[in-house]
């Protein structure tokens, strides 16, 4: 597992969760001093140095539920308030794009580029707030700092271990599913055609040589797909074009049912308080970066507002039903180990420590 995922998954989710709030806002019709006020909050949390710091030292990645926390509390960082439907489904929307990205990736060394293509959108959202534009910028650099020395195992590592993050989730997204690049069992349909990774050859020769390196003779083959040649290599700097799409916003205003998820009952469903090993881990972490993330007091005269994910009332009512009905069968089938663990394993204290900071993350 590599040690160096976290912060590109915090970048990347939160890219996403950014470019769907966008959208929601517009949808809602929501003011322009209100609309700004939200996306500057949200990236001057998001990209403080003391977080930042905090984030960009090497550990383990950690699980849904310890970063959908972290995500929760970034989206309440301003005056735009989400109920939990909607932040579950705000959470299955950034989690399903960024795994459709990272399946997209040609290389592993693309993952760079869509983690810039992520902060060159975020800091046009704030171009007319210099202090949050540097905040990206610092970030930036220092992203492109620990990453552009990596080796392509490295990277190849850093991939797999994103892979082995996202492998759960088969959440149905209405937007994957209308251009047919989703199946309906939440799968991603991977298509076979394309250009190849820069730097390497359209398969199809296989080319023979002797002992002195010398081309001996050629083969032809059939690749079973239509390939292309690679495209150029994308800027790997502060500016620059990227020339993948890959990390771009998808959404509209014109098509609010982009936001809708809906899973297949057919496949495994994430739950959020399940058990975990690293729990104390997790919570030693989450309570340092929450306290990284504390913003000044606001006025008293300030006042909220909320923003609903859902489209309508039925919608929402039908997202908890699915919701419950996954939570009571995972319950089940966790009884069902308990009762097996109790029998095998004899009773352990409790972990006062781990207790006392989750009421610490309460009062947060």
């Amino acid at each position: 597992m590599s040690m160096r995922t976290l912060p590109l998954v915090f970048i990347n989710l939160g890219g996403e969760m950014l470019y769907i709030l966008d959208q929601r806002l517009r949808a809602h019709n929501t003011s322009e001093d209100n609309s700004e006020k939200v996306m500057n909050d949200i990236v001057g949390t998001m990209f403080s140095k003391a977080f930042m710091d905090e984030l960009l030292k090497p550990q383990q990645l950690y699980s849904h539920r310890t970063l959908k926390t972290v995500l929760t509390r970034l989206a309440h960082a301003s005056i735009m308030r989400l109920n939990p439907a909607s932040m579950d489904r705000l959470y299955e929307l950034m989690v399903m794009a960024f795994k459709y990205q990272v399946f997209l990736c040609l290389r592993p060394k693309d993952l760079l580029l869509i983690s810039y293509n992520h902060m060159d959108t975020i800091r046009e959202f704030v171009k007319d707030t210099p202090m949050a534009v540097n905040q990206v910028d610092e970030t930036h650099r220092k992203i492109i700092e620990a990453y552009s020395s990596l080796s392509e195992g490295e990277l190849q590592l850093l991939r797999q271990t994103l892979l082995t993050f996202f492998q759960d989730m088969h959440v149905r997204v209405s937007l994957f599913l209308k251009d047919q690049i989703q199946n309906p069992n939440g799968r991603f349909a991977l298509t076979t055609s394309g250009p190849v990774p820069h730097g390497t050859d359209v398969p199809g020769l296989i080319r023979i040589f002797d002992c002195r390196g010398r081309e001996v003779r050629r083969r032809e083959f059939r690749s079973g797909g239509s390939y292309t040649s690679s495209i150029r290599e994308g800027s790997f700097e502060l500016h620059g074009n990227r020339v993948i799409r890959l990390g771009m916003n998808m959404y509209t205003v014109d098509h609010p049912e982009e936001t809708h998820t809906s899973r297949a009952p057919s496949v495994k469903v994430i739950t959020y308080g399940s058990p975990n090993p690293l729990a104390k881990e997790e919570l030693n972490l989450l309570a340092r970066l929450m306290g990284s993330m504390k913003t000044e007091n606001k006025p008293k005269d300030e006042s909220g507002f909320r923003i609903n994910l859902f489209n309508t009332d039925k919608e929402e009512a039908e997202f908890l039903v699915q919701d419950e009905q996954a939570a009571s069968e995972l319950a089940r089938i966790a009884g069902q180990f308990e009762e097996e663990e109790e029998e095998e394993k004899p009773e352990k204290p409790s972990n006062n420590k781990g207790e006392e900071l989750l009421a610490m993350m309460d009062d947060l």
